[in-house]
């Protein structure tokens, strides 16, 4: 019996490669409409670890024509949601919670949003409601974190 969870066990079915990263974004985004307006693409996803890159385009351009922070906060999102998907076994269930957002610098390039665990948590000892911090940096081009977020996830057992 496993307990990874479908989205998870979707992922690695797929190729691991650009068509399979592609295809599983398509479907992250039919199932989650809001997270299409940053045209993500799911590049990494492992159980502690999410990297989601997405282009700059003219559909979150701010007034400067540089990438909008609430954009980034919803790269942000995603990265951290799809960490948990691949984090979190099937017999618990989680929900974002909060989230503290600091703005770096001016984003001006496509970016990376890279959620990272230090540590998965032992879930197997979660028997009621916990907090997990997920920790996000998000990087332009060059490398330079120019956003970052902690998100709050609420884990509970189902």
């Amino acid at each position: 019996m496993t307990t990874e969870s479908a989205t998870y066990r979707g992922w690695k079915k797929l190729p691991d490669n650009r068509l399979g990263q592609a295809l599983f974004s398509l479907g992250m985004v039919t199932r989650v409409p809001y997270f299409g307006t940053v045209l993500p693409t799911v590049r990494v996803l492992e159980p502690g670890h999410c990297e989601v890159t997405a282009p700059k385009w003219i559909g979150i351009h701010n007034h400067l024509g540089t990438f909008h922070a609430i954009a980034a906060c919803n790269l942000a999102e995603i990265a951290m949601g799809m960490l948990a998907e691949a984090t979190v076994p099937d017999t618990h269930r989680w929900i974002p919670k909060a989230m503290s957002v600091r703005y770096l610098h001016k984003a001006e390039s496509g970016l990376r949003a890279t959620a990272k665990l230090d540590s998965i948590p032992d879930f197997s000892a979660i028997t009621t409601g916990t907090d997990l911090l997920i920790p996000v940096a998000i990087d332009d081009r060059a490398g330079i974190e120019v956003v970052h977020a902690d998100i709050t996830a609420w884990i509970t057992p189902k």
